[in-house]
């Protein structure tokens, strides 16, 4: 059979479609953001609906057949709807243009993003669900933060405001402004939470307000570029600015926000970054530098040379060569880790890199992409050798070979092969965790995670083992205390239990709690609350406590 959608005139391109065939139901989306629902072989209409403005670019069913998942790729949006209840399981949306900041709340358990969009998310991180979607500003965000309680959000526009929401009851509940309009590209609070600043890119002016109040404090002036980033010492009364002009600024709070110092670089500064304790600051400039000074007494203390480390290939098209195109390239954004020893940095390159600050030596290197479409190739054949491989003959199809490379010394050629990325996601933003167990970076692939902590439950031990007494009891002579601890939770028999814990000596239980699976975790700590009770060990299960709370607690919170 054939059948015609545009028969009424109002339909427009069909983009997807999807049938499931245990219930003859089929889903047709359309470029409008319409979807429909027919039941086949007679195509009855079940229902029509609207979901978004922008076409659907891929529908999904379940097995069952009752929820239907849609994907909008304009505007990053992904809605699972129940059609029968006609309700949404599940709606989540990105940013549709690029994430350009990032922030973690003081507990880690939040991310707050924004975007060219103009719109400031806040996402979960164990569930990595966005739940709040503030969209007051009117052009794009080009800066979020935390304040120190984690319970305001502040972000600074090219709109012309610097807003501050309310994450208890999620509203705006202040908006900052200056006397004359200017767009804000960075923004620092206070580690109080009441003092607000904002930098102007086009004023080259530091606005300071008070957050109780909503009033303009101070102007500060003399940078004569604009300013690019602002920061406060984490300990002192101190804010430092950076600008364009070729200084980072730092202005003494306590002293009428008088200029402290002034940092001379060689190079436009790009981003300046305080080190947890205060004591240093690390700053990043235009010419790919990363330079780390002892602000007290404005002396430089060392120097990273970044610039090769962002280095990327080159396209087929490309005038210039990888070599020239890596002397544009430099660090955007710096965060220190929770220990201040080391330093990750990102820039406009495909590249996160993570720095030892005292070695100022490179300990490690994150690519970040998964597009391999093949944009390049590189030829260079040893002549004396071209016809000794037939496929290399002139004239030959080249494309088996992505990559031919031909050692000028030995008449051997290599052949490897090489993907060079066509769209390289683009490091935005870089921000640490306080536990320093994880980092979160905006790039135009979306907001990535890294975290140390796996969150996977897995169990494989009750696959194979006969759980036993007597099997439990081997297992504890084998002093496989761990294992012994989950195979009596198995068993739940809270004599053995109790046998299996205190058999553990007191000097591997640290060991022991940095074994056990997440799910074993709440257990243990049930019992310890129950043994506290009646149990004579009170300081070998107080030990128990520590540990298990020291190394699981941040994730028993989350959860």
């Amino acid at each position: 059979a054939r059948y015609f959608f545009n028969k009424e005139g109002d339909f427009n391109n069909l983009t997807s479609a999807a049938y499931h065939k245990k219930t003859h139901l089929l889903v047709t989306g359309f470029a409008s953001g319409i979807f429909h629902l027919h039941e086949l072989p007679d195509f009855n209409l079940i229902h029509s609906l609207s979901i978004s403005d922008q076409r659907i670019a891929s529908i999904s069913i379940n097995c069952t057949g009752d929820w239907i998942a849609f994907g909008c790729s304009g505007l990053g949006q992904l809605l699972v709807w129940e059609w029968q209840s006609e309700s949404y399981v599940l709606k989540q949306q990105g940013h549709f243009n690029s994430m350009v900041s990032v922030a973690y709340s003081p507990d880690g358990q939040y991310i707050v993003t924004g975007g060219e969009d103009g719109k400031v998310k806040v996402w979960n991180t164990s569930s990595s669900f966005c739940f709040v979607t503030f969209t007051e500003h009117s052009s794009g965000v080009t800066a979020v933060t935390f304040t120190s309680n984690g319970y305001v959000i502040l972000s600074a526009s090219l709109d012309g405001t610097v807003r501050a929401f309310d994450l208890h009851r999620y509203r705006n509940f202040r908006t900052f402004t200056s006397p004359r309009p200017s767009q804000f590209s960075c923004l620092a609070v206070d580690s109080s939470g009441e003092i607000v600043s904002a930098g102007s890119q086009d004023s080259f002016e530091i606005f300071i307000w008070s957050m109780q109040s909503g009033r303009l404090l101070d102007v500060l002036s003399g940078h004569e570029g604009p300013i690019s980033s602002l920061s406060f010492n984490p300990m002192k009364c101190v804010l430092a600015s950076a600008s364009w002009d070729k200084t980072v600024k730092l202005w003494d709070m306590l002293d009428s926000w008088r200029t402290k110092e002034t940092l001379i670089l060689n190079s436009d500064v790009l981003v300046v970054a305080f080190r947890p304790d205060g004591k240093e600051l690390a700053v990043a400039a235009l010419n790919g530098q990363i330079t780390f000074w002892d602000h007290e007494n404005a002396v430089q203390t060392g120097s990273i040379e970044g610039r090769h480390d962002l280095q990327m290939g080159r396209k087929e098209l490309d005038k210039i060569t990888a070599k020239q195109a890596a002397k544009g390239k430099s660090f955007t954004t710096l965060c220190y880790s929770a220990d201040g020893q080391s330093i990750l940095a990102g820039g406009l390159s495909k590249f996160v890199c993570i720095y030892n600050v005292k070695e100022q030596i490179l300990m490690k290197k994150f690519e970040i992409s998964c597009n391999f479409s093949l944009d390049a190739m590189e030829v260079c054949d040893h002549r004396s050798q071209v016809f000794s491989f037939p496929l290399l003959a002139p004239k030959a199809s080249v494309l088996s070979y992505p990559l031919l490379v031909s050692n000028e010394e030995s008449s051997v050629n290599h052949y490897s092969s090489v993907s060079v990325l066509e769209n390289p996601a683009l490091f935005l933003n870089i921000v640490t965790s306080l536990l320093g167990r994880s980092w979160a970076a905006t790039t135009t692939e979306g907001l990535l995670i890294y975290s140390l902590d796996s969150g996977l439950i897995f169990d494989p031990f009750e696959l194979d083992i006969d759980v036993t007494p007597s099997n439990i009891h081997k297992t504890l002579h084998q002093k496989e205390y761990t294992m012994a601890i989950i195979m009596a939770f198995k068993l739940n028999e809270k004599k053995l239990i109790q046998e299996v814990i205190e058999a553990v000596p007191s000097n591997e239980v640290d060991v022991v709690c940095s074994s056990l699976p997440d799910l074993y975790v709440e257990k243990v700590l049930e019992f310890l609350a129950s043994a506290f009770e009646i149990s004579c060990h009170l300081e070998f299960y107080l030990i128990w406590a520590h540990k298990l709370l020291m190394l699981h607690g941040q994730k028993l919170k989350t959860r």
